[in-house]
């Protein structure tokens, strides 16, 4: 077991998640506590102590799938390649029929059930909400409709779609919700209940298929292999330009709590920032004390500056998703600075700093500027040259020694001019100016991309593809 525990922190941490050695030993002491055969005990008992945020709990669910699956006892439920489940049929099967409806093939054993006594049989197990028997069924749907290949490199999603095609879940549904019109008559909110509890117990199916998927890979695989094959990201590491929609939900939910958490790190660091100069004369006046000796010296209380921010973002193409979430992050903390403001761009540019101020919700301003800004100037193609340009003679006097300027964007430019004096001369006027590039950095420089021609202008030119990296430059920037 405590192996097993091991194997199971470690891919925690391969996740992201972070584990320390202390919260290892409390999981190790929390399963001396724990029956074994209580997954769910078992589960909220490692949650409990290796997880310490509602965003990696995904992750951890993923991982303890797969490294606590049920393991049936061979003789329990079939053998673990998946290929004899199918002699042992389920609760209620009707013996001697293969498919079709004819007689059985000869012989005195028990023949698989047929396709259509499946459906019937998961109909009234769906239906009496009998979560034995539609465990079982599950077992025999994988056995009939996954054929899965011991040794074949294919993920559980694979044989998950296999099933489930076959299974027709959505027809299954009319199918429960149709035989309970047949036998009385149900009113709206009756029909409207009744089919959210036939969805719970479609899912508890669907559940059930996937765990019996994810078993037998185990067996065949083992848990490491699998585990990496399955791993999800946690949200601060999801790739902001490639993230599906479920995973920008999950971006959206992380960036709330994160900008909190971030504000009140800023605010604790400029409190507690490094002391100050030494002040010469009080360490004299207090060193009268002790004889002339300056045993403790004085220092200057500092007083640091919050920075003046000047955000230009480039919303064209899938670029568009990585300013958006830079936007609202650099605006849910904008009490740590002494003016935030904005510009986004395509071709054309325009200043969008009064839609933050008008809103109380960052997330309603994006929307806003991505509908309502004027940043398309000729066809609506990237264009850094005449942006910057055009920044530089409509707001570049109002770039001060005091502002921090943030240009947000790929650099790929569709091989136009690319106004690189423009940085130059910002770089004269600014204190720091920084590119935040949502590339791998093994891309830049590479087609249309001029980054390496900006670069020589910025301060830096920084990687950030996730929140985590836009959260660890955040906090070095303030």
């Amino acid at each position: 077991m405590l192996e097993l525990l091991s194997g199971f922190v470690s891919e925690l941490r391969q996740s992201g998640l972070p584990v320390s050695l202390t919260e290892h030993l409390d999981a190790a002491r929390a399963v001396q506590q724990i029956p074994m055969e209580d997954r769910e005990a078992l589960k909220s008992a490692l949650g409990a102590t290796l997880v310490k945020s509602s965003a990696h709990w995904q992750a951890f669910e993923t991982a303890f799938e797969v490294y606590f699956s049920p393991r049936v006892p061979p003789g329990a439920g079939g053998t673990d390649d998946g290929r004899a489940h199918g002699s042992s049929s389920p609760p209620g099967a009707r013996p001697g029929s293969a498919d079709g409806a004819g007689p059985p093939a000869g012989g005195g054993g028990t023949e698989p059930m047929s396709a259509r006594e499946l459906a019937a049989l998961l109909l009234r197990a769906l239906r009496q909400g009998d979560r034995a028997l539609v465990a079982a069924l599950a077992r025999h749907a994988v056995d009939r409709y996954a054929s899965m290949e011991p040794g074949r490199p294919v993920g559980g999603t694979y044989y998950l779609y296999r099933t489930l095609r076959h299974l027709d879940l959505d027809g299954l549904l009319e199918q429960l919700l149709e035989a309970e019109r047949s036998e009385q008559e149900l009113t709206a909110l009756e029909a409207r209940l009744l089919a959210d509890e036939y969805r719970t117990r479609i899912a508890q199916l669907r559940r059930a298929i996937e765990a019996e998927i994810r078993r037998r890979l185990v067996v065949d695989r083992g848990a490491p292999a699998l585990a990496k094959s399955v791993r999800k990201n946690l949200p601060e590491d999801v790739d902001v330009m490639h993230a599906n929609r479920e995973e920008l939900a999950a971006l959206q939910r992380t960036l709330y709590p994160l900008s909190r958490k971030l504000a009140v790190r800023l605010g604790r660091k400029r409190r507690h920032r490094r002391r100050g100069p030494l002040d010469f004369r009080a360490t004299v006046r207090h060193s009268l004390s002790t004889g002339g000796v300056p045993v403790e010296p004085r220092f200057r209380h500092p007083r640091p500056a919050k920075p003046e921010i000047f955000v230009i973002a480039d919303i064209s193409g899938s670029v568009a998703s990585f300013a958006r979430f830079t936007l609202h992050l650099v605006y849910a903390i904008s009490t740590q600075f002494s003016r935030v403001r904005s510009f986004v761009f395509v071709d054309g540019i325009d200043e969008v700093t009064h839609v933050f101020e008008h809103a109380h919700d960052p997330g309603v301003a994006v929307q806003r500027i991505t509908a309502e800004a004027d940043v398309v100037w000729v066809d609506g193609h990237s264009d850094y040259g005449h942006a910057l340009s055009e920044f530089d003679r409509r707001w570049g006097d109002e770039v001060t020694s005091r502002a921090t300027v943030l240009i947000l964007g790929d650099a790929r430019n569709n091989y136009h001019a690319s106004g690189a004096w423009v940085l130059h001369q910002l770089q004269q006027q600014a204190r720091h100016v920084y590119w935040l590039n949502p590339e791998p950095r093994q891309y830049w420089g590479s087609g249309d991309s001029i980054v390496d021609e900006y670069a020589v202008h910025c301060d830096a030119v920084v990687e950030c593809r996730t929140l985590r990296q836009l959260e660890e430059f955040v906090t070095e920037l303030a």
